[in-house]
């Protein structure tokens, strides 16, 4: 993970209407597991990890780093959000700039979680590190995601071929009166 800069981490918890997100605790590693060897979490992610392989190389407190937020739904993670620099990106349009990941439980899809925590993680970003643009990557074929992006007002800047599937590549220009 690329140092996001001089924003203080982790901030205070950030309440929407329904979710909390947090930085990550030694509680969440049993969710991490099941996120990451989840077959429908990674249809569109190179597939999932095993999780004998997952259980040996996650620490006890997962993801600790600036930009790592778990997204907690009545006291229990449903997801991660991750906000961190696109460091080596093969595509220079994204190249140095924060990207937005997520990944989230199949049984909460559909709910609108999604939307409500990763649009406040990109107003937290965009309080810490006014002005600067955010990228999200997603295979072209993941129109749910790209739905998503489209919601949370990223714009499309290309299309790619990578990882044999077409990517889709927005933008998202945080917009603040200052």
């Amino acid at each position: 993970m690329t140092d996001l800069g001089p924003a203080s981490w982790p901030p205070p918890p950030i309440r929407t209407e329904r979710l909390v997100l947090r930085a990550p605790e030694a509680r969440d590693r049993a969710v991490f597991v099941e996120l990451l060897a989840s077959p429908e979490v990674h249809t569109y992610l190179g597939g999932p990890r095993p999780r004998a392989e997952l259980e040996r190389e996650i620490p006890e407190v997962p993801e600790q780093w600036p930009g790592s937020f778990v997204v907690e739904l009545a006291g229990s993670m449903i997801g991660h959000i991750l906000l961190r620099r696109a460091t080596g990106h093969r595509r220079p349009a994204a190249a140095g700039k924060a990207e937005l990941g997520y990944l989230f439980l199949p049984r909460v899809w559909g709910r609108g979680y999604a939307a409500e925590a990763c649009a406040a993680a990109l107003d937290w970003f965009a309080d810490a590190f006014p002005r600067e643009p955010v990228v999200l990557t997603t295979q072209s074929a993941n129109v749910s995601s790209i739905r998503l992006a489209a919601k949370l007002g990223f714009v499309e800047v290309e299309r790619f071929k990578a990882w044999d599937a077409e990517q889709w590549l927005g933008m998202w220009p945080p917009v603040r009166a200052r």
